[in-house]
Formats: C-alpha cells, sequence, structure tokens
C-alpha cells in the first residue's frame, strides 16, 4: 500500500474511532443523566420518559462501543501489517 493512501487510511479509520466515542459519550449521558434513577412511584408520564431515555441510552452506547471497538481492530490491523513492510 503507498504511502499517502496508508496516511488516508489511518485518518479515516482514526476518524471513525472518535465519532464512536462521541456516540458512547452521548449514549452514556442519556443512560445516567437523562434517565438516572428511577422514581420511587412516578406517573406514568415520567415513567414514559425515563423508558425512552433508557432506551436510547442503551442503544447509542451500545453502537458507540462496538463503533470504537471495531475502528480499533482495524486500526490495530492496519498498523500491523503496516510494520511488517
Amino acid at each position: 500500500m503507498k504511502e499517502r493512501t496508508r496516511s488516508i487510511l489511518c485518518q479515516l479509520i482514526n476518524s471513525v474511532i472518535f465519532a464512536g466515542v462521541i456516540i458512547l459519550f452521548t449514549g452514556l449521558y442519556y443512560w445516567i443523566i437523562k434517565a438516572g434513577i428511577p422514581c420511587q412511584d412516578p406517573p406514568l408520564e415520567i415513567q414514559i420518559q425515563y423508558a425512552i431515555n433508557m432506551g436510547i441510552g442503551d442503544i447509542l452506547t451500545c453502537r458507540g462501543f462496538l463503533i470504537v471497538l471495531c475502528g480499533g481492530v482495524i486500526r490495530l490491523l492496519l498498523g500491523v501489517t503496516g510494520k511488517k513492510r
């Protein structure tokens, strides 16, 4: 692989990892801050809002973690193949 193409690919993978971290932290924000600890006897409207925020937090946290993990593995493989040459 030519050096310029490799450099562009590394930058692209780094930005994918960074985007995954942003999504992960957004999910943690929804999960911890927005949903928080559920009230003891909340009205139906608050229960619905809690369920929505918790669902958003779960989905974003899982997807963000997967994006970071896949990007990290690809970046690691790209680094290993680059050092062999």
